[in-house]
């Protein structure tokens, strides 16, 4: 599988009012040709930066990115756009035009292109059939509900018949029904029409839903990137164990209370293990929190649990966890 981006040793520097801001600090990593990719991090992260130089909206200070082995820094004006009718964007915003009905939005691109009314015409038809809108090809988007509108701006960006597909937070406009919907429609282009997908967002339920693999965005720098499934099994840097689990909700029982997670996958989860750890070992612990999440179509589940105080008797029980097949890691206390 060939590489669609690769990124090495990327930083990008603001200079204004002779102060300079380092928004991406030495970024180094490869997306590949017809995977989902999740790009995450909190807001001010740099993430947003990082996809504007993926299509030279934004030029990079250092470092160079290559696209399908092409220095993206060394195309001429003409390869350039080229490059960008290749590259789609859609944006939480929409970027609709209000005075255009939904068909005329979706031939925009084409329209600049230079194609003709009537091939534009056929080509739009068959994209709003894609996202399931041929019916409101006459509609204004002004009489769209957001999902409807977001569906559009979808079909718009596939009008061009683009390689990648680049989402700006496309999804935090709407309600998680609504986005649930719009990810799976994304999932359902990227099976059939095998382009390659670029997610940009600050949730992880996102990235959960329909990534494969997943870069972690912390303060410029690439904090950790993997497959979105292991990622969430073991998250290596704090920056992806705060993505994972913010935070727990409830303090331990003992101020100097030890704190574990353990996570397992849909076969797993008809096994009692809490039941099965009193009945074994007789330890108990004392449940925290938990609850259940779908992880690339599979559901895991997730707890936090606080271990005796002894310390013998906490190894007994991290002990008779793992060789129960879950992975267990350390949850760091907010004080600490």
């Amino acid at each position: 599988m060939s590489n669609v981006f690769e990124l090495e040793h990327v930083y990008k520097t603001y200079k204004n009012d002779g102060k300079e801001f380092t928004a991406l600090k030495d970024v180094s990593l490869s997306i590949k040709e017809g995977e989902i990719f999740g790009i995450i991090g909190m807001s001010g992260a740099g993430k947003s930066t990082l996809v504007r130089t993926l299509n030279r909206l934004e030029e990079i200070s250092e470092g160079s990115i290559k696209y399908y082995d092409k220095d993206l820094k060394a195309l001429k004006p003409k390869e350039l756009r080229e490059v960008r009718h290749s590259i789609s964007m859609i944006f939480q915003g929409f970027n609709l035009l209000s005075q255009r009905t939904v068909i005329t939005n979706v031939e925009q691109p084409l329209r600049i292109a230079g194609v003709s009314r009537k091939e534009r015409k056929e080509k739009a038809r068959e994209m709003l059939k894609v996202v399931g809108l041929e019916d409101k090809e006459n509609s204004y988007p002004a009489r769209l509900s957001g999902g409807q509108k977001q569906r559009v701006a979808i079909a718009r960006a596939l009008a061009a018949s683009p390689k990648v597909l680049l989402c700006d937070e496309a999804t935090s406009a709407l309600d998680p029904k609504i986005t649930g919907e719009i990810l799976e429609l994304l999932k359902k282009i990227n099976e059939e029409r095998k382009i390659t997908i670029i997610i940009i967002t600050h949730e992880m339920s996102v990235i959960e839903k329909i990534c494969d693999r997943v870069a972690i965005i912390d303060d410029g720098k690439l904090a950790e990137v993997g497959e979105v499934k292991e990622v969430f099994r073991n998250p290596q840097s704090e920056a992806a164990k705060k993505l994972v689990f913010p935070s727990n909700p409830f303090d331990p029982s003992d101020p100097d209370g030890r704190l574990i997670r353990i996570v397992f996958d849909g076969l797993e989860a008809s096994e009692p293990f809490i039941a099965n750890l009193v009945e074994t070992t007789g330890k108990k612990v004392n449940i925290l929190s938990a609850n259940t999440r779908s992880v690339g179509g599979i559901g895991y589940g997730q707890m936090v649990l606080e271990l005796p105080r002894d310390k013998a008797e906490q190894d007994v029980v991290i002990d008779f966890f793992k060789k129960s097949g879950l992975t267990v890691s350390e949850v760091a206390r907010d004080h600490e």
